[in-house]
């Protein structure tokens, strides 16, 4: 069964829901992530060109590159892809049961977005030097 989380770029930002609303409801936090990618594009425009232009930076979610590791493939978080697709000015599109890669423009790194946690929780992280 599909369980798909969507929301159109034209819908207004929510206000005036509790941590509980806006965190652990159905979404999984999902709608709040990519209403903090669009509110980001607009005080960040560089960092919303990075992500137009197909590159996965560094968020506060697992899943931006900084550099290329050895191993070119890595996992991600569904919270980043969101975030993602609201820097990128796009609808929120998210599937819960399904996973989905996008390869870096910049670095050529394959990240694989998972709904399961245990996938993306111990690897190595890449933090920016």
């Amino acid at each position: 069964m599909t369980q798909r989380i969507h929301r159109s770029i034209d819908t207004p930002l929510r206000s005036g829901l509790n941590r509980t609303e806006l965190w652990e409801g159905p979404d999984k936090g999902l709608i709040k992530c990519w209403e903090i990618g669009r509110q980001r594009a607009a005080r960040f425009p560089d960092l919303a060109h990075q992500c137009l232009t197909g590159e996965l930076p560094v968020l506060g979610w697992k899943g931006g590159v900084s550099r290329s590791l050895k191993k070119l493939e890595k996992y991600g978080s569904l919270k980043y892809l969101a975030q993602w697709q609201g820097l990128r000015g796009e609808d929120l599109d998210i599937d819960l049961s399904a996973e989905r890669a996008l390869t870096c423009s910049r670095t050529k790194m394959v990240v694989t977005f998972t709904p399961d946690r245990s996938k993306y929780f111990n690897q190595v992280a890449d933090v920016e030097a």
